[in-house]
């Protein structure tokens, strides 16, 4: 039987005021200590925007970045923090870390903060896929985080894995869930502000003849790069396989049947998935929209489909363009779409932080 109640809907416009705490994110019970590495990236720069527009109360704020970057200051809830650069005992007296910067960073530096004494919530490949670390969507697995564990590494996962399992985790709660099939399309912030600022530049003088590409390995202008990352030997790219890993750890489900084909489009935001979803059992439209639209942090469009377009700058991830598969009544295919410096980076973080101290 199809559920009864209509779906909840919980899309809203675009807020220019701050938000308060019937936002996605609860005020921390204390002004924080935060330490911010990779500072002055596209991602810190979210990060640092998260905070100013949920008006989290911060004690004291040390952004880190490269030598490149002394002389800056990153201006948070009315100061100016000077960035500095990684050095010993740099991270003393933080309650947490929060790493956007490459997997060498992170392994040396990501210790050293939980040494401090302080939580490391890292965003890099580094640590995702270690059995002794947590990898956390909070609306999914979110009770593996609570006000009593001691300082640890945290992963944040990959930026196109989190809004899948926001999307996969209500199905295989409810209905269970079979095999899934995902083909990504990543926009170009997803490569940081060298692939920004590649498609800005190949844009402006968009009737030049060849562009020499830099972040990508083609031109991204007017194309798309099936390649993410680098292949391995079966044909995967790595970003695939990180999507099909990290989307069985997340859920819990090790033998998840889950297949992945990720491509690069000239988006500067967002990232949009087509995907399908076989289910254990045969169920309504309804019953899909209704256990979708209930969910924290899902917003359902019934009768539209989200774009990278409108949807930059907002917090959660959208669904939309939910129908049947005309040849397996389980099947179900539906457009998922997320802003990848927020809900795939800056903001997931940030909530689990919000786990960690509220």
């Amino acid at each position: 039987m199809p559920l009864k109640r209509p779906a909840k809907k919980i899309y809203k416009k675009k807020r220019t005021k701050k938000k308060n705490e019937s936002g996605n994110m609860k005020k921390w019970k204390k002004p924080l200590k935060l330490g911010l590495v990779g500072a002055t990236g596209v991602v810190g720069e979210t990060f640092i925007n998260i905070l100013e527009e949920y008006a989290q109360p911060i004690a004291e704020l040390r952004p880190f970045a490269s030598t490149n970057s002394l002389g800056l200051n990153i201006e948070l809830a009315g100061t100016d923090w000077p960035v500095q650069v990684l050095k010993p005992n740099c991270f003393d007296d933080l309650d947490m870390v929060f790493f956007s910067s490459g997997d060498d960073i992170s392994k040396e530096w990501a210790p050293l903060a939980v040494q401090s004494g302080a939580f490391a919530i890292d965003n890099s490949n580094a640590f995702r896929m270690n059995s002794e670390i947590k990898l956390v969507v909070p609306e999914v697995n979110g009770d593996l985080l609570n006000n009593n564990l001691k300082p640890q590494i945290i992963a944040n996962p990959n930026c196109s894995t989190i809004q899948l399992v926001v999307v996969l985790k209500p199905l295989l709660d409810k209905f269970g869930i079979e095999d899934v099939t995902v083909s990504t399309y990543q926009a170009v912030s997803g490569a940081g502000l060298p692939g920004y600022e590649e498609l800005l530049n190949q844009t402006k003088n968009f009737q030049q003849a060849d562009h020499e590409p830099k972040a990508f390995t083609k031109q991204i202008l007017f194309n798309c790069i099936p390649q993410i990352g680098s292949f391995s030997e079966d044909g995967f790219s790595t970003e695939e396989i990180k999507i099909m890993n990290e989307s069985a750890k997340i859920l819990s489900v090790p033998d998840l049947k889950i297949s992945a084909f990720a491509v690069r489009i000239p988006a500067l935001n967002s990232h949009s998935e087509a995907v399908w979803v076989t289910l254990k059992k045969e169920v309504t439209r309804e019953d899909i929209i209704y256990t979708l639209g209930n969910f924290e942090g899902l917003a359902v469009l019934d009768q539209d489909f989200p774009t990278a377009l409108e949807v930059s700058g907002e917090d959660p991830v959208f669904v939309g363009r939910i129908h049947q598969d005309l040849h397996n009544n389980k099947r179900w295919l539906m457009w998922v779409v997320s802003d990848n410096l927020k809900k795939g980076a800056a903001l997931n973080a940030l909530q689990i932080a919000e786990r960690l101290f509220s």
